[in-house]
């Protein structure tokens, strides 16, 4: 049935073109200069075969599909009813077939042939490239987890050849592959995450590796943390512009953790003093200040509070204006989610009434009865910061 059906194809052929091939020995033979080009071609472009003739004479260049045995064209005439396919040529030597809009079913052989006997042809393959896209499903969306859960981001891509998937986050940052190790919250005074943290040194609670992109269509992340929030980028590619890309953001939620650098203050009353507090936590916390147990309010005028944002992080600062002796006692920097809640506490004291406090218990709390060289000598190293209660006490030790 093939050779049947090709024979049949070649008598359609050579019908068509109503050519009785006569004396040919008298008829010089035309001959193919070059090799017809094999063709690669983006999906939408416009493909051009190209087939050099020389001595055409009065024979005809036809243009055919090999896959589907479909006459295209034959000599200037466009045969197909594809209103895609077009030819001309140039002075009859140099022939060209046209397909505009190239579409993926154009994929396949093709043919230059001539009505000679035997027919001479030359074939040549076209192979439509289609670029990348990035498909809805299973390609996942935004993604919200708790801290140490386990999270899967996939993203499925197809174009021809095959694409291949990269994650990345979003805007140059590493990508962190974290396992989130929580044995212990970190003390209050202790660096919950510290910002070498971040390039992965120096890691407590997290054992990090650092890449800047992750191959493959699927991005395991195990026990994120809080470092894994943030936008991935999953960017297609198969050598076809453009590549593509989809934007998945990850959202992570832990309970507020508080970090305090100093948690003893010391001052003397009129001195400006400020205290600070950093807290981390997702959903977002409210943070507030207390003084003794007591909240304090925007508008209380001994203070400023001031809360700088990063993302989950929060930047805790009360300002006190001047201090006095109502300002004096334990502060405490409070922070809450719909996940728990945490504080730190910070001690503010008198650095003058430290200072008479601990020359009262110098002289005071001694059980052995000092002479007067000893008084005279404490007197001096005490100097102008000795207080009226110690020289009473010093008289009063003297006369008696």
């Amino acid at each position: 049935m093939m050779l049947l059906g090709k024979l049949l194809f070649y008598i359609h052929f050579g019908l068509v073109f109503h050519v009785v091939i006569c004396f040919k020995d008298s008829v010089e033979v035309p001959r193919f200069e070059d090799s017809l080009n094999n063709l690669t071609v983006s999906l939408g472009r416009e493909a051009v075969f190209t087939c050099v003739v020389n001595d055409l004479g009065s024979y005809r260049v036809a243009w055919l599909r090999v896959d589907t045995q479909t006459i295209l064209t034959i000599a200037t005439h466009v045969i197909t009813k594809n209103h895609r396919i077009a030819v001309n040529h140039s002075d009859r030597r140099v022939w060209f077939l046209h397909i505009h809009d190239v579409r993926q079913s154009d994929r396949g052989w093709y043919m230059c042939q001539l009505n000679t006997d035997p027919m001479k042809s030359q074939t040549a393959y076209l192979d439509v490239v289609v670029p990348p896209d990035i498909l809805d499903y299973p390609t996942s969306s935004d993604q919200v987890a708790r801290e140490g859960a386990n999270v899967t981001l996939r993203c499925a891509a197809h174009g021809v050849p095959t694409p291949t998937v990269v994650w990345r986050k979003e805007a140059g940052d590493l990508l962190p592959t974290t396992n989130f190790t929580d044995t212990h919250r970190p003390m209050i005074g202790q660096t919950s995450m510290r910002r070498q943290d971040m390039y992965g040194l120096l890691t407590n609670n997290f054992n990090i590796i650092q890449n800047s992109s992750v191959n493959g269509a699927v991005l395991q992340l195990v026990k994120v943390s809080r470092l894994h929030m943030g936008a991935y980028l999953c960017i297609a590619s198969n050598g076809v512009p453009p590549s593509v890309s989809k934007r998945v953001m990850l959202v992570v939620h832990f309970p507020p953790i508080m970090t305090i650098q100093n948690q003893l203050v010391g001052a003397k009353e009129g001195d400006t003093v400020h205290l600070d507090c950093h807290s981390e936590a997702f959903p977002r916390s409210i943070n507030y200040w207390t003084i003794n147990d007591q909240i304090i309010s925007q508008s209380d005028k001994r203070f400023e509070i001031t809360a700088i944002e990063r993302g989950y992080e929060v930047d805790m600062r009360l300002k006190i204006k001047k201090v006095g002796r109502n300002t004096f006692g334990t502060y405490s920097c409070i922070s809450k989610n719909s996940l728990g809640d945490t504080d730190g506490t910070i001690k503010l004291y008198s650095l003058s009434g430290k200072f008479e406090e601990m020359q009262y218990n110098e002289v005071g709390d001694s059980d052995e009865s000092p002479d007067v060289s000893e008084l005279e000598a404490l007197k001096r190293s005490a100097g102008a910061r000795s207080c009226p209660a110690l020289w009473i006490f010093v008289v009063i030790y003297v006369v008696l």
